[in-house]
């Protein structure tokens, strides 16, 4: 459903290494900004019982919400340097080939 680069496999372990009672990265959507929808990653310390599991690389463990699984089919999500806010800064980056528009701030977009 979702592909991860090594380099968002390596943040997000460290992300899960600074974090107590870590169990994994997970992905969601929420309606939000001009354009439509944002994506939510957060690192969890419980499952939600409805969620999407898998193992990716290094055996980090992704929970994807359900209720977004179309939004996000497809995606690659990176770690790289991003100045699209006037700043270079390290952040993930999701790739979307269902996204249509986003808006001026890179920080909402709409799907097709």
């Amino acid at each position: 459903m979702i592909t991860l680069t090594d380099a968002a496999i390596q943040h997000i372990k460290n992300m899960l290494d600074k974090t107590k009672n870590s169990v994994g990265f997970r992905l969601s959507v929420k309606k939000t900004g001009c354009s439509g929808y944002a994506y939510v990653p957060t690192i969890v310390d419980q499952v939600m019982p409805d969620d999407l599991h898998f193992i990716a690389q290094e055996n980090v463990s992704v929970f994807i919400d359900p209720a977004c699984e179309d939004f996000i089919k497809g995606v690659v999500i990176d770690y790289t340097s991003d100045n699209s806010i006037g700043l270079q800064q390290k952040r993930l980056i999701f790739i979307n080939p269902n996204e249509k528009n986003r808006c001026g701030c890179g920080e909402s977009f709409t799907i097709e």
